[in-house]
């Protein structure tokens, strides 16, 4: 099981340099689906068998798999886009920088004082790298829209790390961070809403022209 969770932990870094590299929404929202779906399989590798197990798997597949990427398409529909036309950084850059971050996310994660069992496994530096990538997305892209995939990637990364302790946190704590990222969804897309009617466009680097009146 624990061979299958490394393998999983590839793919998720993987799918950090797809998005990346795509200038197409959709593509990103679909690819940041299947990661939440990858995250909420995830837990059952590598914990005992449990009802609780079985109930914060199926949250987290229905939050991060389907609810919130169904939210963030419809929003994408509503705001009738398709790319991510000019990032601040291209994309080619954005991926080869992404894919640095990976490798030092590698480097990091040998040099951290770990617990003997978690030395060998590939979460922390998975971890890192989704957090970088998260990072990334946030900051060299302009549609909102991007930024609000960016801040999911970010979230999962901070998940990926939380697996590790997940034994050791309590049911109210995993659901109130489940909690957080719905409510920060729910807010990102007022604000996309808001920025769409006001100015025809999501391109937050138009906010710049605001002036105090």
């Amino acid at each position: 099981m624990i061979v299958l969770a490394d393998q999983l932990l590839v793919l998720v870094m993987l799918i950090n340099l797809v998005m990346l590299g795509t200038s197409r929404l959709i593509f990103s929202i679909r690819a940041v689906a299947v990661q939440g779906v990858i995250l909420g399989v995830l837990p059952g590798l590598i914990h005992p068998f449990s009802f609780h197990l079985t109930v914060i798997t199926v949250v987290i597949i229905l939050a991060k798999g389907i609810i919130i990427p169904f939210l963030i398409s419809d929003a994408v529909r509503k705001a009738h886009i398709r790319r991510e036309v000019e990032p601040f950084i291209g994309y080619v850059p954005t991926l080869l920088i992404g894919a640095v971050f990976t490798a030092l996310s590698f480097a990091f994660a040998q040099n951290l004082p770990l617990a003997p069992e978690h030395k060998d496994l590939l979460f922390v530096p998975a971890s890192i790298a989704t957090l970088l990538t998260g990072f990334l997305l946030l900051t060299t892209r302009r549609k909102a829209i991007s930024q609000v995939i960016g801040y999911l990637v970010l979230e999962n990364g901070i998940f990926v790390f939380g697996l590790l302790l997940s034994e050791a946190m309590p049911a109210m704590v995993e659901a109130g961070a489940l909690l957080d990222l719905l409510v920060g969804i729910f807010i990102m897309g007022i604000v996309i809403n808001h920025i769409s009617r006001e100015f025809s466009s999501i391109d937050t680097s138009r906010l710049q022209t605001l002036k105090e009146e």
